[in-house]
């Protein structure tokens, strides 16, 4: 399946392939705050629609995830990283997917202040 996401004003737009057969929400000291429900997937099926400029970019604890947000609206629809075998992966919002029904999305939890 091809899911098109973006953030609320449209400034990131993105699409990615796959099926979403779960999510993570995680508790850690960001994704607490952003409330963001992350689906990942291999870093090539996340295809950028605009200008890397149109996204800005936070790093914290051990800088390994770019978290990617809007400078206008606010919305983080995606982060970027690698896996431990250091394969590049992205992290979407599924918040930020169109046509998505949420509900129907299991959730896992994760218990990221412990790590």
């Amino acid at each position: 399946m091809l899911y098109t996401g973006s953030c609320h004003c449209g400034n990131i737009r993105f699409t990615v392939e796959g099926e979403v057969k779960g999510a993570m929400e995680c508790n850690c000291s960001i994704c607490s705050r952003k409330g963001a429900l992350m689906w990942f997937v291999p870093g090539e099926q996340l295809q950028l629609l605009t200008p890397e400029e149109n996204r800005s970019t936070y790093l914290f604890n051990k800088h390994v995830i770019k978290h990617h947000f809007c400078a206008t609206c606010g919305i983080h629809p995606y982060g970027e990283g690698s896996d431990p075998k250091g394969n590049r992966m992205a992290a979407v919002n599924i918040r930020c997917l169109e046509g998505l029904d949420l509900a129907s999305i299991p959730v896992q939890h994760y218990d990221g202040r412990a790590v």
